[in-house]
Order: structure tokens, then C-alpha cells, then sequence
């Protein structure tokens, strides 16, 4: 579970670089914009890599189970991870009803995502993992307000974008449960 936790700080902790801008803005001035994004990216990528094998060799390793969730919680999941797949469709730049409703559409998806999982999955692993994101949301989404950041336009009607998030989402929702099996091993339905 180490490489899970170590991937989990590298991944997060590069992603907080958005949080405390000052120390941002230094290294965009020290590096430059171009090798920045790039150094970023790659920190990003290997704290996902080490995220994905911790993971993974937890799970191979066998669970350590710290609660038994009711059946219920995993159907509370399964229908939340719809609303977390809109709202990750809701990231094009594109105004609409519900990315101006949602504000920060990226973080309301992380966080759904992580409450689904934390919901459904009582092991220390998966715990650590979605805790880990939860946290880090709620504490981005109050640092973005904090810095007055009012996030997505609030707009009164529906729009084309709304209804390509929709659309978007709900396919992506759908795929995601015949894939989760193939990419994480864990069946959605019937498992």
C-alpha cells in the first residue's frame, strides 16, 4: 500500500500546485511556461502510474477489509457515478445550464466519484484512495472560493452544450460499466 499512498501524494500534491498559486507562479517564472506544463504533466502521469500499480498490487495482495458496506450503498454508487460522468462532460468551455449551475464542474465530478467509491467499498485501499481525492476537492473547491474564483457562468436556459453533456455523459456512464470489469476488475452489475 506504500506505492498506493506515495502515488497518491505525487499525483495530488502536483495537482495542489493550483491551490497555492504563489508557489506556482515561481516555478512557471523559474521554468517557463512551456517546461513547466511539461514537468507538470509528467509528475501528473507518473503519480496516476503509481496510483494504477499500488492499486492494483493491493488488490492482488488482498483486501483489507475495515467495514462491510450494505448492498444498497453500491446501487447509491452506481447511480451517483451517473451524475459524476455529466458533470465531467460539463468541462467544455461551452456555457450552459448545468456547468454554470455546477460551477466547477471537474471538481464536482471528482467528488461524487470519490463518495461513490467510499460508499460502495469498505477496504483500507479503497478508503486511502477515494478518501484522498474526497478531501482534496472539497479542499480545492473552498481554496477556489476563497480566491474569488465564481467558476462557470450561471445562465438561465439550457443550451446545445447542456444537452452534448448529457449525452456525452450518459455514454461515457454507460461504457465505463462494461469496461470497469476489463480496466479496474471489479464488476458494476452482477458482481
Amino acid at each position: 500500500m506504500l506505492i498506493l499512498f506515495v502515488g497518491i501524494v505525487v499525483f495530488l500534491g502536483v495537482h495542489s500546485l493550483t491551490i497555492f498559486r504563489e508557489t506556482r507562479t515561481r516555478l512557471i517564472e523559474r521554468f517557463g511556461p512551456g517546461p513547466f506544463k511539461g514537468l507538470y504533466s509528467v509528475v501528473a502521469i507518473a503519480g496516476f502510474a503509481l496510483i494504477a500499480w499500488g492499486f492494483s498490487s493491493y488488490r492482488a495482495e488482498g483486501l483489507i477489509t475495515m467495514s462491510t458496506p450494505p448492498a444498497w450503498t453500491r446501487h447509491l454508487a452506481i447511480g451517483l457515478m451517473w451524475f459524476a460522468f455529466v458533470a465531467l462532460a460539463c468541462m467544455n468551455p461551452a456555457p450552459g445550464k448545468i456547468r454554470g449551475w455546477l460551477r466547477h464542474p471537474m471538481l464536482v465530478a471528482i467528488k461524487i466519484w470519490a463518495l461513490a467509491h467510499l460508499l460502495a467499498n469498505g477496504d483500507a485501499g479503497g478508503m486511502l484512495l477515494f478518501g484522498s481525492f474526497l478531501a482534496w476537492a472539497v479542499f480545492d473547491r473552498i481554496a477556489v472560493k476563497k480566491r474569488g474564483d465564481m467558476g462557470a457562468m450561471r445562465i438561465e436556459s439550457f443550451t446545445r452544450a447542456d444537452a452534448t453533456a448529457l449525452g456525452v455523459g450518459t455514454l461515457a456512464y454507460v461504457a465505463m460499466i462494461f469496461l470497469h470489469p476489463i480496466l479496474i476488475g471489479v464488476p458494476v452489475i452482477g458482481g
